[in-house]
């Protein structure tokens, strides 16, 4: 017998209503307050390494202070250091997120390009970040893949990758459109509560009975 189809129209089901009772990821929660694709790129930026909390926290003190590209550059480097500290690598993230700022002056008008391979073109993007620009800024329809997204299709059994970059390529082949701008956020909400990448609370998931628990080796 070959193994059994999983059915994503349930796994988005399941997902959406634990999601419902679980904390949201730092990003969206700060694009749903103000839907602005450089508050999003910028949050998204502090958010690498760095826990929910102090994401948050990190990103509402400087956008207090600098919510435009134009006031980032204007803002003193030291001063903004202080603002997003104790984000991890909080120097680099101010010198980055510097550098794209002048860029989005120089080269877009002031403005957050809506386009991936424009978005990748930006000192420290990558994929991940423009996809999540692009769903959570946007609100257009993106595959962001983050280890979270990766690690529970394969766990399920929808895919067989070996990284996040071929875990994109193959969602987009494979996955309803529909479900991409909020497959992300709920996925990586229950990575980080329920799935979890090692000893997964299975007894607590609603989709235990028909998951294939690839690679799980020991579980709650």
């Amino acid at each position: 017998m070959g193994k059994k189809a999983v059915d994503i129209d349930h796994v988005y089901d399941v997902l959406a209503e634990e999601y419902e009772r679980l904390e949201k990821p730092s990003v969206t929660a700060i694009a749903e307050k103000k839907r602005d694709p450089f508050r999003v790129l910028v949050s998204t930026i502090i958010s690498l390494r760095t826990k929910d909390e102090v994401t948050i926290a990190a990103s509402e003190r400087l956008f207090a202070a600098a919510d435009t590209p134009e006031k980032v550059l204007a803002l003193d480097t030291e001063a903004m250091e202080k603002l997003i500290y104790p984000a991890g690598f909080y120097r680099n993230k101010t010198r980055t997120i510097k550098d794209i700022s002048a860029i989005l002056i120089e080269k877009y008008a002031g403005s957050v390009p809506a386009d991936i391979d424009e978005l990748v073109r930006l000192k420290g993007v990558g994929r991940k970040t423009a996809n999540l620009v692009l769903v959570e800024g946007f609100q257009i329809p993106a595959v962001c893949v983050d280890i979270h997204v990766h690690r529970i299709f394969n766990r399920l059994g929808y895919l067989s990758t070996k990284d996040p970059d071929k875990t994109e390529t193959e969602l987009r082949k494979k996955l309803p459109q529909k479900y991409w701008i909020k497959l992300n956020e709920m996925m990586v909400t229950y990575g980080k509560y329920i799935c979890r990448p090692i000893s997964p609370f299975c007894s607590a998931c609603g989709l235990s009975d028909s998951c294939a628990k690839v690679g799980v080796t020991t579980r709650r």
